[in-house]
This record gives C-alpha cells, structure tokens and sequence, in this order.
C-alpha cells in the first residue's frame, strides 16, 4: 500500500526522470505529449495499449500519441540507464531484455499471431512480451 511519502518519493522521481529525456524532444508540443503518455502508463489505464491512451489522454487516435518526429533512441536509452543508475541502481548493473512468448487460444487480443513461441519451440498463436530486469550479476 502506498503512503503519501512513496507518492511524494515516486512524484519527484518522475520528474526527475523526465527532466533528463525532455530535451529529446525537438518542439513543446511532443514533449508534454510523451509525458502524458509516460504518466498515462503508470495510471489507472485498465487496458494500456494505444487506443486506450490515445482515449485517455483526449485524442482520436494513437497516431497523434506516438508522434510524428523521430527522436535518439541511442540517446534515450543512455539518459534511461544514467537515472536507474543514479536514483535505483547499482553502477555495474545492466538492464537485462526478456523476451517471453504466451499461447493464445483466441482471436481478440491484440497481437495474437502465429509466430515462433520459445517455451514451446514451435510456431503457435500466441503474443510476444518484452521485459526488462536489472542485474549486477550477470544474469
């Protein structure tokens, strides 16, 4: 259960966190779109998937959501590992990615296709998850 001094702790991260990315941003208007879809991801969202941000932050769409400028993606991720580092980490840790695959028996969700799912090692309908976890020790 949150406390009021967790929010206060998380706030100020947050804002730390996105002092440091917000000059990626080449213009105003992308920049507090980024930080609305950042905020909108650690919200209430009951589904987070474009649609349901794009809903919740007032657009029609996901494409005004996502932006039309490319950004460094090199450079975000180097400004993402300085603040975990900094605010969360440990200096030799590094972000590990998982990739897990889910079997699907229906055809609703988003991203269910037929694809290589390795816990099985066969192709089935499933959707693909990408994760991250830090480690220090190298795994």
């Amino acid at each position: 259960m949150e406390t009021q001094r967790d929010v206060e702790i998380w706030t100020a991260w947050f804002e730390a966190f996105f002092a440091r990315i917000a000059g990626l941003f080449g213009r105003v208007e992308p920049r507090l779109t980024a930080r609305a879809y950042l905020k909108a991801l650690m919200g209430a969202i009951e589904r987070k998937n474009g649609w349901q941000i794009a809903a919740y932050l007032g657009h029609r769409t996901p494409e005004r959501v996502k932006g039309g400028r490319a950004w460094g993606v090199d450079r975000l991720r180097d400004r993402v590992r300085e603040f975990v580092v900094e605010y969360l980490g440990h200096p030799l840790a590094v972000l590990v990615l998982d990739e897990r695959s889910f079997l699907k028996k229906g055809k609703m969700s988003v991203g269910v296709a037929a694809q290589y799912a390795g816990g099985t090692q066969r192709t089935a309908r499933s959707q693909s998850s990408r994760r991250t976890r830090p480690s220090t020790d190298g795994h």
